[in-house]
């Protein structure tokens, strides 16, 4: 199975109901545990990313909100927040689809994932999944057309 297609097919989701298309998948054993997309703006809480749904649904599935074993495929190079609850839930790769220039925190404009400060380091796997990308010019070109 393409877990990264799993992504982006959460993240076209996101799309559809006009938020930022971010899909987000939580793999273990090669099974996947938990998948989301964006709800920011239907939920009206920032904290409705798509990599903050997965790992609250994968805890709890595995009624742990320790992911140690996990890996996370996304569709965009998250942001200092999820960067940030991918490091406390302990996920042990993640597979990007494209980097984030505004704010992303896993190596484009900083790297919180791989600081030897922190308490873990997160293996990361950078896809460039042209359908990643795509997405998010498709979104920001309707936006413009809509403002």
């Amino acid at each position: 199975m393409d877990f990264m297609q799993e992504a982006i097919k959460e993240a076209n989701y996101s799309l559809k109901i006009g938020e930022v298309p971010v899909g987000a998948v939580i793999v273990k054993n090669n099974k996947i545990i938990s998948k989301a997309h964006n709800l920011k703006e239907k939920m009206k809480n920032v904290a409705y990313h798509a990599e903050m749904i997965a790992i609250s649904d994968a805890s709890k599935k595995m009624d742990n909100w320790r992911l140690n074993g996990c890996s996370m495929y996304v569709t965009l190079e998250p942001c200092p927040m999820c960067a940030g609850a991918i490091i406390q839930s302990r996920i042990d790769k993640i597979y990007i689809g494209t980097f984030n220039p505004t704010c992303g925190a896993c190596g484009s404009v900083i790297n919180l994932v791989q600081n030897k400060n922190m308490n873990s380091f997160i293996n990361v796997e950078w896809t460039y999944n042209k359908q990643c990308s795509i997405l998010l010019e498709e979104f920001f070109k309707l936006r413009r057309c809509n403002s």
